[in-house]
């Protein structure tokens, strides 16, 4: 590709999401469930001239546990936004024994993206992102490999590489260069696309429920090399993709988004390998697109999804 054409694509991203919206705030909460929690935080919002521009909730009545998304408009709101974490937090979170986050739409999410040698899913959010379909921003992609370093130069994200031994002996050395440059870009959540490469607890406990992997399959599946061989083998008939927050334990964090295909007995490995990539992409997007969005809620292992 010749650095004319390379050039060319460094296009700017379209109208972003945010630039459509009037600035908002966003909460996040859960807590035992009881009576008047809903009519107390709309209540809340419209008392100080607040505009609620959205709100979902649900019971989960094995637990008894209530979950709540709900998010005005600033522009006319009484209390300053630096004050309003601190008002729900004398108000309410005490009183109700609530778990809450707040957030504002204004202020952009800012997502580092992790890659070994594939690009498939790299590119899918490469592109999502300059289409201006994600209110985000991404100041830096990591890897352990040099192979990929030219779709980041098409997008002119600056690309970081470093290498890890075969015995893994320098791997806490690797990962804390790579910890210091995600504190230097400001980085709140961190995208493996398809990084083939172990994240320890350190990294792990820095981001909890902000890393977002994408497996091969459902989980547990197909483990070790070649799943979609493995599939071929077995003679499944769907293949699926699953993307999950990492947790301390591999593979089995809180599931986002899962998918599947369909199959049949003309497959072959290779169309297999075909399909089975482009799932990977779309369940990866959709993950990534709820959490920029910020309508995910964890608790104990598993995810509310908000709509």
């Amino acid at each position: 590709m010749s650095k004319k054409w390379q050039k060319s694509l460094t296009f700017a991203p379209i109208l972003r999401e945010t630039e459509k919206m009037r600035p908002t705030a966003i909460l996040l909460l859960h807590c035992p469930d009881q009576q008047g929690i809903i009519s107390e935080m709309t209540k809340f919002i419209t008392d100080n001239k607040g505009n609620i521009v959205y709100l979902d909730q649900y019971v989960d009545r094995q637990d008894s546990v209530f979950f709540m998304r709900i998010e005005w408009e600033l522009d006319k709101f009484l209390i300053p936004r630096e004050k309003i974490e601190e008002y729900i937090s004398t108000l309410y979170a005490q009183r109700y024994h609530m778990t809450f986050n707040l957030y504002f739409n204004d202020i952009r999410p800012r997502m580092a993206i992790f890659v070994s040698k594939m690009s498939h899913c790299l590119y899918d959010l490469l592109a999502r992102y300059k289409s201006g379909e994600w209110a985000v921003d991404i100041p830096c992609i990591i890897s352990n490999h040099e192979d990929l370093r030219y779709v980041a130069d098409q997008f002119d994200i600056p690309y970081y590489v470093w290498s890890i031994k075969k015995d893994h002996s320098n791997k806490d050395e690797v990962e804390a260069a790579e910890m210091a440059l995600l504190k230097e870009k400001k980085v709140t959540f961190i995208v493996l696309a398809r990084y083939m490469q172990i994240i320890t607890d350190n990294m792990i406990n820095a981001y909890p429920h902000h890393i977002i992997n994408i497996h091969h399959s459902f989980l547990p599946a197909f483990v070790g090399a070649k799943p979609y061989h493995q599939a071929w083998e077995r003679g499944v008939k769907i293949i699926g993709a699953t993307s999950h927050y990492v947790t301390n334990e591999l593979d089995a964090g809180p599931i986002i988004e899962q998918d599947v295909v369909r199959i049949t007995h003309k497959e072959d490995p290779d169309s297999l390998v075909l399909k089975g990539r482009d799932l990977e992409k779309i369940v990866l997007s959709r993950a990534v697109t709820k959490h920029i969005q910020r309508k995910i809620l964890t608790y104990h292992n598993k995810t509310i999804i908000f709509s």
